[in-house]
């Protein structure tokens, strides 16, 4: 079930409300355990047979972390640390099966020319999400960290469906609290009609704009398996139509989760700031996929050694850490690369503040042309690395990557001769060539491009709009100073309906969001 369809917005989403509410007046864990048992229906709306493994991994993980409390209760430190290795253990080899086997074993086929196989497996929708959130529930337990285990709560922690299929990833010290108050099962009007606006927000981003510009992606990107020599218009539209989709598909998503979780009571934490406002690729990975963003760092860069044991062991840590960020987006060299151009952006940035600390330059001090010099290019290079990680093969990025540097020479698409009259005409003598694009022969991507330019770089994200509502979890401080605050009025109420019904008009095209796949 999506988001973003009619039988989620006027069925499933008011039944499992009304009924949670109503339930909570009775007994909050009878409401809880609905919730749960919603979140479970929820996911198998997509294939019923997956239910299993979702239950059959809850009830595993689960059943090892008390193990893990009990081992740490009676002063038994091996048999805990041998407890937490074994259930990561399992965790990671069924994600592996599921995810990976494919695809380490086609890439041994064409090494060594055998024609091994498993036979088609099917990836199960947010197995990587509902992995990760356990594996931190294991770390938070070993740790002391975990003080709640009901296991009705922890059922629904784990299939909380507003976060179950495409995260955030979640810190079970974040929301096992939540589920234990009072309040939670009350219903707050003030949540409510947040979390409708937000909600909406987020349908709106994913319906208009993310699936609006969609269709100017496919051509750019197919024209390189196609054997068509791409241009230097055609790939940067391709690529910046496609970095503009993935953006405002994410962050619909994550604004759909956080207002649903907030009709329910609950925050969620905040995974989505304006990435594309970041100054440096360090900024950018404290704004895109912010609770994936802090796994890596706390399970598995600082397990590393962070950077503690000196610069060189630093910037090995955060290729290894980016690699294996790039193989949880997908199993494919594609996102292996696209992984390892963070690293190394990241190595890259880390290595520039080190040499501007030694020249005496303070990196917390800039000038306004300088953070937007730096903005700029942290975009550009983002840019480039969403090729890759889009592409089908790295034959295709590169392809794409040559055309966007100008290997392929400049055609102006023909079409625009035309339209602009005595300027297309002067152009033309000036020998500026026009021609035909193919993959540029729908050129209203150009007005996107630059209205959504202005929109990331210039407009206030949903947080910031919302910030008096306190919708999320971790939301920056300064998010309260943005000039456009939400109030409950009738104004913001008529807006927020004028956007419903634009994207519930638009709904018969919907698609599934694109994090859905990782």
């Amino acid at each position: 079930m999506l988001f973003n369809s009619y039988p989620f917005i006027f069925l499933f989403l008011p039944v499992t409300l009304v009924v949670f509410f109503q339930l909570g007046r009775v007994n909050h864990k009878l409401a809880a355990a609905w919730l749960a048992a919603a979140s479970l229906f929820f996911y198998g709306w997509w294939n019923p047979v997956y239910l299993a493994l979702l239950i059959a991994s809850i009830l595993f993980n689960y059943a090892m972390g008390l193990a893990i409390v009990r081992a740490d209760a009676a002063g038994e430190a091996r048999r805990k640390k041998l407890l937490l290795v074994l259930a990561v253990g399992g965790d990671l080899a069924t994600l592996g099966y599921f995810k990976y086997a494919n695809f380490f074993l086609d890439s041994m086929n064409a090494a060594l020319g055998t024609s091994a196989s498993l036979g088609t497996i099917v990836l199960p929708l947010g197995i990587s999400f509902f992995t990760f959130t356990q594996i931190a529930f294991l770390a938070d337990a070993y740790q002391g960290k975990a003080r709640e285990y009901s296991f009705v709560h922890y059922g629904l922690f784990v299939t909380y469906f507003p976060h179950l299929i495409a995260g955030p990833i979640l810190h079970h010290r974040e929301m096992m609290p939540q589920f234990g108050l009072p309040g939670t099962y009350r219903t707050n009007y003030d949540d409510l009609a947040a979390g409708i606006t937000i909600f909406v927000i987020g349908l709106f981003k994913k319906v208009i704009v993310a699936d609006g510009i969609a269709p100017y992606v496919g051509p750019v990107f197919d024209a390189p398996q196609a054997g068509v020599t791409l241009t230097f218009l055609e790939a940067w539209c391709g690529a910046l139509a496609y970095t503009f989709q993935l953006y405002f598909d994410f962050s619909g998503y994550s604004d759909m989760a956080v207002g649903l979780s907030l009709m329910f009571g609950v925050r969620l934490p905040i995974n989505f700031h304006s990435p594309y406002k970041a100054v440096n690729i360090i900024d950018f990975w404290r704004r895109w996929h912010m609770t994936l963003s802090r796994f890596l760092r706390d399970y598995l860069y600082i397990p590393l050694g962070g950077n503690r044991k000196g610069p060189r062991r630093r910037y090995v840590n955060l290729m290894v850490t980016m690699l294996l960020g790039g193989l949880w987006h997908g199993a494919g060299w594609t996102f292996v690369a696209w992984g390892g151009l963070h690293g190394a952006y990241l190595a890259a940035n880390h290595g520039w503040q080190a040499l501007r600390r030694r020249l005496g330059y303070d990196p917390r001090r800039s000038t306004a042309w300088g953070r937007a010099v730096a903005c700029l290019l942290t975009f550009l290079a983002v840019v480039a690395a969403w090729v890759v990680f889009r592409a089908d093969s790295v034959a295709t990025a590169t392809a794409i990557l040559r055309a966007m540097a100008g290997l392929n020479g400049l055609v102006v698409p023909d079409i625009w001769l035309a339209r602009w009259g005595a300027v297309g005409a002067w152009l033309a003598q000036a020998g500026v060539p026009f021609g035909v694009t193919p993959a540029l022969s729908r050129t209203g991507v150009v007005h996107w491009i630059w209205i959504l330019l202005a929109v990331v770089w210039l407009a206030p994200n949903t947080q910031q709009i919302m910030a008096a509502s306190r919708p999320a979890l971790g939301i920056p401080p300064e998010s309260a100073r943005a000039r456009w605050q939400w109030r409950p009025t009738a104004g913001a109420a008529i807006v927020v309906a004028l956007l419903a019904l634009a994207a519930i008009v638009n709904l018969q095209r919907h698609s599934e969001f694109l994090y859905f796949q990782f």
